[in-house]
């Protein structure tokens, strides 16, 4: 528990994301940390054992302060940021001799982020470089954060090729430059085949350095403003691909990161068992017109993330018309009695209390051990409220805190249910136009 002599920013701490600085009866900052939940974080300070420095620092803490942030990657650049600025006494003994990471940005004709511990970073590269990032306290949560910012903001790592006419008069033919792995996966723009100039890949790195510059925001104006102008200018692909990176911005799954620091922030408890809401999380929806062409989508999310090599898809069998209810009994007994597909920590049902009840009672009959939640589509599919069965009421409120991710895993469902459902609807309506023109000739 904080001791009740500890003043505490706005005399509490929230449930979300941040920063928080521990600061003496100076308001010397002796400590900086991040937190995927601030309030559960500090009070760990004071409610766990730990080392030594630790023990020794609790004590002086008079004056606790916090920055709150989206997410938990901005919380880990923005950790650096004021470990660099205070330099926190702290901080620096916890490391125990082991050197500090930095991120630094080449200054070439493709720059690229690339990682040195503070022993290995020369005293030139300040002058040298784009930007140097740090220090950050763990080489693992930045390769993950880094590796999620490529999502977003893909750079190369490979060579450019040389220009095709500098093999021409050597018997060697004009060579074609193969792509990359990376390029093949989105996380490199094509630099290894010159899909783009520098001077296109250098605004992608600018927006990079803007991020960890903890200047998210400019960076989502700035691209909000260059999307309209293309949709005005009726370049509508290429505003969409701007579309799809604000989106993606504003969605960056950090939950690596969080696992590592707080691995307790993964665990839902309940009389029932634990739930492991970064585990295995199944998604479910049913997709027809009017009856016609019903088939059904299984996603799977594993760690926070889609893991597609493992999405399913059903077409409905034994149920004829507009019955969703019927068609979710099918494809969860279906799929429930696949003993070597791996159980999930979740069911999670695109729809209402009567989907939610018709789940369950599979469960029940297969003698299955899953919670289930739906969530209603609602107008326009902007509701995220989670339904919950009156056997499991309480179910939704531990679930609320998840409510982003599990929106994800509902809306991915949907999306691969509809393109399925498209193509056996194509497919058939093939079918009877061939099988139209067989019985004219």
């Amino acid at each position: 528990m904080i001791p009740s002599d500890i003043r505490i920013k706005n005399d509490a701490l929230p449930d979300t994301p941040g920063v928080y600085l521990m600061k003496d009866q100076r308001g010397k900052v002796l400590y900086v940390g991040k937190a995927v939940n601030l309030k559960r974080r500090v009070q760990q300070h004071f409610d766990r054992p730990h080392g030594p420095f630790i023990q020794e620092m609790t004590p002086l803490v008079r004056e606790i302060d916090y920055i709150e942030k989206g997410t938990a990657i901005e919380a880990l650049i923005l950790e650096a940021n004021l470990i660099k600025h205070y330099w926190p006494k702290y901080n620096v003994l916890l490391k125990d001799n082991k050197s500090f990471m930095y991120l630094v940005i080449t200054d070439e004709e493709y720059p690229r982020p690339i990682l040195k511990r503070a022993t290995d970073l020369l005293p030139e590269e300040e002058k040298t470089s784009l930007a140097i990032f740090g220090p950050y306290l763990s080489a693992r949560s930045l390769r993950v954060a880094l590796d999620l910012v490529r999502k977003v903001f893909p750079w190369s790592t490979c060579v450019p090729p040389k220009p095709p006419s500098t093999n021409v008069g050597r018997g060697q033919g004009v060579g074609v430059a193969k792509a990359c792995f990376d390029y093949q996966i989105g996380r490199c723009p094509g630099v290894c085949i010159r899909k783009i100039d520098a001077k296109t890949y250098k605004a992608t790195i600018r927006h990079l350095i803007k991020f960890f510059e903890g200047k998210k925001e400019d960076i989502v104006k700035g691209l909000t403003k260059e999307m309209t102008k293309l949709a005005k200018a009726e370049r509508f692909e290429e505003a969409a691909k701007i579309r799809n990176q604000l989106f993606s911005l504003e969605h960056i799954q950090d939950i690596a990161l969080l696992m590592r620091d707080e691995p307790e922030a993964r665990t839902i408890k309940r009389s029932e068992g634990e739930i492991d809401i970064y585990g295995r999380i199944e998604g479910y929806d049913i997709s027809h017109i009017s009856g016609t062409s019903q088939v059904a989508s299984m996603v799977v999310f594993q760690n926070g993330a889609p893991a597609k090599a493992q999405y399913r898809k059903f077409k409905i069998k034994t149920v004829e018309g507009s019955n969703d209810v019927g068609s979710l009994k099918e494809v969860l007994t279906r799929r429930l009695k696949h003993d070597e597909w791996p159980l999930p920590q979740l069911l999670l049902i695109d729809g209402g209390k009567p989907q939610v009840h018709a789940v369950e009672e599979v469960v029940r009959e297969l003698g299955v051990q899953v919670p289930v939640v739906g969530m209603a589509k609602g107008p326009e599919r902007k509701r995220t409220d989670l339904i919950c069965s009156d056997r499991s009421p309480s179910l939704c409120t531990l679930l609320e805190p998840h409510i982003d991710l599990l929106t994800q895993v509902r809306d991915e469902s949907h999306r691969f249910a509809i393109t399925f459902h498209r193509k056996v609807r194509s497919a058939a309506f093939i079918g009877k136009k061939s099988s139209t023109k067989t019985k004219r000739k």
